[in-house]
């Protein structure tokens, strides 16, 4: 673990997540806000762990979200688009269903913008979340994102097109 708030605490991704990993990338029913349309073999994930170690090369990462009373991980942060010299980066986060709804998105999120902030000394962090998915917009907001922008018609659902709205938090520091 690098970070914690004493519940709640977050870990570069290891070559032994790569089963949960698995089993949350290929969860049909998270694919239209994590925009995957296709499922994900084991072998890709565990290629994608052996190389996950390094924000700048990649420009991506992934990182878990344990709880200290959970023996595995309860969700992970995806780090992507990372623009150094923009100093941007977008972030998304999943929470398993049982421990949605607890504040332990809030809680992964916060320590996550602290150290892209503080460590990675980003200028600012982006999401970009689809107009139905309510939870995930008053997450992001109380954490102060701010709506800077909607995309028309940009996720393609079995019900037709969504609009998206990005959202941007900028380091005041």
């Amino acid at each position: 673990m690098f970070t914690s708030d004493g519940k709640i605490s977050l870990r570069i991704a290891e070559p032994e997540d790569a089963r949960q990993i698995y089993e949350w990338e290929n969860d049909r029913s998270v694919w239209r806000v994590s925009e995957t349309s296709c499922p994900v073999s084991l072998f890709q994930v565990e290629q994608f762990l052996l190389g996950n170690s390094d924000l700048v090369t990649n420009r991506q990462l992934r990182l878990m979200v344990c709880h200290d009373d959970v023996a595995r991980p309860i969700g992970s942060i995806d780090l992507f688009d990372f623009d150094p010299v923009n100093s941007r980066i977008g972030i998304g986060v999943l929470i398993e269903k049982t421990y949605r709804g607890q504040g332990y998105a809030t809680k992964a999120v916060a320590l996550c913008l602290d150290y892209l902030f503080r460590d990675v000394m980003v200028h600012q962090v982006h999401c970009l979340i689809d107009v139905q998915n309510k939870e995930s917009q008053h997450l992001f907001m109380n954490l102060g994102f701010v709506e800077s922008g909607l995309r028309k018609d940009w996720i393609k659902t079995p019900e037709g097109f969504l609009d998206a709205v990005f959202y941007q938090k900028i380091n005041q520091a």
